[in-house]
């Protein structure tokens, strides 16, 4: 900061009140301008900071702040605000704004202001009897704060006799002007019901039904008793006077440390405006240092340029040069050529002869493995229609064995029935003494025939009932297990599941990945499995392809297996080992079990853990769990 003396050297404490006649008269002058031309005011010793627009009461609180400052400031810069407090205080008094008066102002001309009073503020009730509270219950603090809630009273304490009835009242106000005021009112009020301090003293010996109050003051505060002890428990004596200087002393306290903040504050900016004009400084040597750095670069570029070029010309010229010299090598190469045709022409007639020869062996060959293939199908055709008529057979079997049985069953009870007949027939044309026993006899043989022809009823209709079931039940359980496999794919998609659906007919790609990862990179040993993969699995869909062979396990059981002499499946094994050929065999089972005629895969509820089909039960025991460990994560 500068002042417009233009002395270089700083002033010594002593000298600050000497040296600040000169800045004051400067400012009187006109010669230094505090107001600006469109009224507002600045500071003209700190020309420098941020802030220049101030309030007259900001201003002269920065002036008093920077005069009464701390150690770090100089006495000059003292002395030049000190002299811009005077001028603001003394010239520029009208441009101050009014002071706001307090909300409440207390009424300080009645009481002395070196009368002592017991603060916070306190009121004394007494001369309490039972004609005072005209029926109401006085032992309740809210009787007293009610009926004195016009005064404000923060709280009541209650004071009893020997006899256990209120005697006194003590109400305390709020310790502010406030209060006061409150406390004064209330005083008033007793004075104007003529039943103040000074009546209650004189009239003490006859008071009558009336209450006597009155503000406490020194001698209620000293004096003996319950009323004097709670008083000198609760607060303290103070004088108006030592109030009022009190609440000066505080405010001259906020100022001065309002004051030291905002000097702070102006030395924080000042601190930060230095940094801003460092960083200022440090971004425009990188501009220019960016600058330099682009030109270069743009400089290096070109240069890199002009080489590749002059490379590529060099590189031309010896591609050119390389063309030359092979084509010369090429008429070389068909000179000789033409001497080797020449040479070739002798041995071309026994070249051809041999290519015919050749040609009619490849025609026999392919003859004979046409017929022995064509030989082949029909051996397996023959085949598979006697393992289906064979299965056939059995299930025939197996019908007629129910039927028989069924019939046997139903044939005894014809004959029971039938005998029953006879014999009642013949108990019927039977006479004699003992009739009586007879027709006796002739009616148990009635109920029971009656009941062998319930039980016939009863068996054929259960039987019926039986057969119906079965085949409801079994059309449920294909329906459900088509369902599950069409519905629940997502569900039974996991690779760690051990229920879950397979697809049977398809080939295992894991095994082609193993085989030829042994020969192969990872990533061509990849490809070339999928190839295969793919290579083989139509191959599993001709329908043409059928290399199974029958087998007589029993007399009365055969039993189609795969047929290792086929073969395709003998050059599969021999180039690349049993792991595929055992992936591939497995594939030809499960179209040969599940889908023979359409030879595509097809889905199936399969138990990965136990390597077979899975049952219904297992299947929802395993959705179920699913389905609680899904409720379980989202809780």
């Amino acid at each position: 900061m500068s002042s417009s003396s233009g002395e270089e050297s700083d002033l010594s404490d002593s000298e600050i009140y000497e040296f600040k006649e000169k800045p004051y008269e400067e400012l009187r002058t006109g010669k230094l301008r505090v107001k600006g031309p469109n009224g507002s005011l600045r500071c003209p010793f700190c020309a420098g900071k941020k802030k220049q627009d101030y309030k007259y009461k900001d201003l002269l609180q920065h002036a008093t702040g920077v005069s009464k400052g701390s150690a770090n400031r100089s006495a000059k810069q003292k002395a030049n605000h000190l002299a811009l407090a005077q001028y603001l205080e003394t010239d520029l008094a009208n441009e101050a704004e009014p002071i706001p008066k307090r909300d409440v102002t207390p009424e300080r001309s009645e009481p002395g202001k070196d009368e002592l009073f017991s603060w916070p503020w306190t009121g004394v009730v007494v001369n309490i009897s039972k004609e005072t509270g005209k029926g109401r219950s006085l032992d309740e603090k809210e009787y007293w704060l009610k009926k004195f809630s016009m005064y404000t009273p923060l709280e009541v304490k209650l004071f009893f006799d020997n006899q256990g009835r209120v005697s006194e009242v003590v109400v305390r106000f709020n310790s502010d002007w406030t209060g006061f005021k409150g406390a004064m009112e209330f005083e008033k009020s007793f004075e104007a019901s003529h039943c103040s301090k000074q009546e209650w003293k004189s009239h003490r010996s006859c008071p009558g039904p009336n209450l006597y109050g009155w503000v406490a003051r020194e001698d209620d505060y000293l004096e003996e008793g319950a009323v004097g002890e709670y008083l000198r428990e609760k607060g303290e004596l103070k004088t108006i006077s030592d109030l009022i200087k009190e609440e000066t002393q505080g405010r001259k306290k906020v100022v001065a440390n309002l004051a030291n903040e905002i000097d702070m504050k102006n030395e924080n900016l000042d601190e930060l405006q230095t940094k801003f004009n460092l960083n200022t400084l440090s971004l425009s040597q990188m501009l220019v240092e960016k600058d330099m750095l682009h030109r270069s670069f743009f400089e290096e570029s070109r240069k890199m340029q002009r080489l590749a070029r002059e490379h590529v010309q060099k590189v031309l010229m010896e591609q050119e040069m390389l063309s030359l010299e092979l084509e010369s090598k090429k008429k070389k190469l068909d000179s000789w050529s033409r001497e080797l045709n020449k040479r070739e022409t002798l041995t071309e007639r026994e070249k051809q002869k041999l290519d015919e020869e050749k040609k009619q062996n490849d025609v026999r060959n392919s003859a004979l493995q046409l017929a022995s293939a064509e030989q082949r199908k029909a051996d397996e055709n023959v085949l598979r229609l006697v393992e289906e008529q064979k299965r056939e057979k059995e299930e025939a079997l197996k019908k007629i064995l129910e039927l028989e049985r069924d019939i046997d069953a139903k044939q005894k009870l014809e004959m029971e029935i039938a005998e029953l007949k006879g014999k009642l027939e013949v108990m019927k044309h039977l006479g004699g003494n003992d009739d009586e026993a007879v027709q006796k006899k002739i009616k148990e043989m009635n109920e029971e025939l009656k009941d062998k022809m319930e039980e016939m009823d009863s068996m054929e209709s259960l039987n019926q009932t039986l057969l119906a079931k079965e085949r409801q039940s079994n059309d449920e359980l294909q329906d459900a297990r088509r369902t599950l496999k069409e519905g629940l794919l997502d569900v039974l998609s996991s690779a760690r599941a051990h229920i879950g659906i397979k697809r049977m007919g398809e080939i295992d790609s894991k095994a082609f990945q193993n085989a030829l990862k042994q020969r192969f990179p990872n990533q061509e040993a990849e490809i070339k499995a999928i190839e295969l993969l793919s290579l083989w699995q139509e191959k599993i869909k001709d329908p043409d392809w059928h290399p199974f062979k029958t087998i007589m396990i029993d007399e009365s059981n055969v039993e189609r297996v795969i047929d290792e002499n086929d073969e395709a499946l003998r050059n599969l094994k021999e180039e690349y080992g049993d792991e595929i050929w055992d992936a591939v065999t497995a594939a030809l089972k499960e179209i040969e079990e599940y889908n023979p005629s359409g030879r595509y895969a097809v889905p199936e509820l399969w138990n990965f853990k136990e390597g077979r089909k899975a049952t219904l039960k297992e299947v929802i025991s395993f959705i179920f769990k699913q389905i609680k460990t899904q409720k379980r994560k989202r809780t």
